[in-house]
């Protein structure tokens, strides 16, 4: 029954979120479906995190071409990545499935702390613009209110924004390609 329900309120909140903006630490953020017309923006987006990630001792999670233009535009046409903009302008990028990710289906050394329908963010990136972490995780929590994450052990960054946000360490998830990240979920 609560997969029922979140499947609802995402198609509720899709339709009712889409062109709504959010003002969150004196910032006007729009969010939305990804559109072809917005891979430059989203390819920069990228180009730009993997600068950042190496900078701050984490060169290995994206390496220099990760994620392929092949996997975005798939993203895109799948519908599940969405952009976050600012005066039509776009500032992040993030992957948002209500899907069974199968790469959390076993966990290692820990364990989710539900095992309730949930929601899944990947590939998050911005600008580097403030708030755009926070407008994400309540865009999605609205459409699930139990989300996933994972990230490299190496993305200190990251680790920090996900314990300021409320996620909890969970364990250890392989993606297909056997490399560890470090899980996370917030209830």
């Amino acid at each position: 029954m609560f997969s029922l329900v979140c499947a609802w309120l995402a198609s509720i909140i899709q339709i009712s979120y889409n062109g709504e903006k959010e003002e969150r630490s004196g910032h006007m953020y729009q969010i939305r479906l990804a559109k072809e017309s917005d891979l430059p923006a989203i390819l920069q987006i990228y180009a730009d995190a993997r600068a950042f990630m190496a900078r701050t001792g984490n060169p290995n999670q994206w390496g220099n071409h990760h994620p392929p233009r092949a996997m975005l535009e798939e993203d895109i046409r799948i519908q599940k990545l969405h952009v976050v903009t600012q005066d039509d302008q776009v500032e992040g990028v993030f992957y948002f499935t209500l899907d069974p990710d199968p790469t959390y289906a076993e966990i290692f050394d820990g364990a989710w702390h539900s095992d309730q329908q949930y929601g899944t963010i990947h590939r998050i990136a911005s600008g580097g613009n403030k708030g755009i972490f926070r407008s994400v995780l309540e865009f999605c929590r609205k459409q699930c209110p139990y989300i996933r994450i994972d990230t490299h052990h190496d993305n200190a960054v990251m680790q920090h924004v996900l314990d300021k946000h409320g996620f909890r360490r969970c364990g250890i998830i392989y993606l297909a390609d056997g490399h560890p990240r470090i899980a996370y979920d917030r209830v």
